[in-house]
């Protein structure tokens, strides 16, 4: 068992797995997200690389975090795209410091082994895969026979190579479940039912304020799109308010003012020379 102020290991979570323990995660993207997690006892988060720093792992606190490492055109590490397995290992170390506890790669397997046999805890990515639909479209993957025979080949293959886990994204609750009964990976389900070994959706859709698509498996607790909606009214206006004051006079007051006595204020004009009768109005 994970004593409570520290923040579990891979080994912890594989534990969790074997013990039948359920496992929630969240992608998000500010410190404050990361810190209402800690808070509420998420198990773990996924932070993409270009939002990661000492601040958001500090921020996670208890969190055992998965930091994205950019794929292709998504993103760059160091004025770059990742290409090479060094590339991505580097990234992977640089990480590592900051405090990432494992590490998303949508590389090819090569470059996935290459990480593993480093020692990098991997999770990789089954079913659908964002970075490459256009090869797939955005669509649910393994709704036949064939195509959840092909899902679960690709998990042992990533199984084989020494992956710790891999995203589980929109596939059919019953296949996602034999999956994950049948790998020694942590399968973090994203629209892949109640028998993968996490739950994982990201912190915009539980907060009510997705832009664009929202996908069928997201779940909303909170509205916050109408409360950043409110906020926005209430920023325009008290701006509005500002102006007015300005421009009546109202803004500022004597208790918004710095006082200067007035023997040294007469002092500092005299020193100016200003003095003379019609040299000054202050």
């Amino acid at each position: 068992m994970v004593h409570k102020n520290t923040r579990p290991t891979v080994a912890d979570i594989r534990a969790m797995k074997a013990r039948g323990e359920k496992i929630s995660m969240l992608y998000v993207t500010t410190p404050e997200e990361a810190e209402a997690a800690d808070a509420a006892g998420i198990h773990m988060l996924s932070i993409e690389g270009r939002f990661f720093s000492p601040e958001m792992r500090k921020a996670a606190g208890r969190c055992f975090v998965q930091v994205g490492l950019p794929y292709g055109g998504w993103g760059k590490f160091e004025g770059r795209p990742l290409a090479t397995a060094e590339d991505y290992l580097r990234a992977a170390y640089h990480f590592s410091a900051m405090g990432g506890d494992c590490f998303y790669c949508a590389a090819s397997i090569d470059i996935q082994k290459v990480l593993c046999d480093n020692h990098v805890p991997i999770v990789a990515h089954v079913g659908l895969i964002p970075s490459y639909i256009t090869w797939t479209g955005f669509r649910a993957v393994g709704k036949t026979a064939r195509e959840a025979l092909d899902l679960f080949r690709h998990v042992k293959q990533l199984e084989a190579i020494g992956c710790f886990g891999a995203e589980l994204e929109v596939v059919p609750d019953r296949v996602g479940e034999l999956i994950s009964k049948n790998t020694s990976m942590i399968m973090l389900g994203m629209g892949a039912g109640p028998g993968a070994d996490a739950q994982y959706l990201f912190a915009e859709d539980v907060l009510g304020h997705t832009d664009g698509h929202r996908p069928r498996h997201a779940k909303t607790y909170r509205n916050f799109a109408a409360e950043f909606e409110r906020l926005q009214k209430e920023r325009v206006a008290a701006f509005r308010e500002f102006i007015v004051d300005v421009n009546d006079g109202a803004y500022p007051q004597p208790q918004h003012n710095i006082a200067i006595g007035d023997k040294e204020f007469d002092a500092f004009k005299t020193e100016l020379g200003l003095q003379r009768k019609g040299k000054f109005d202050a």
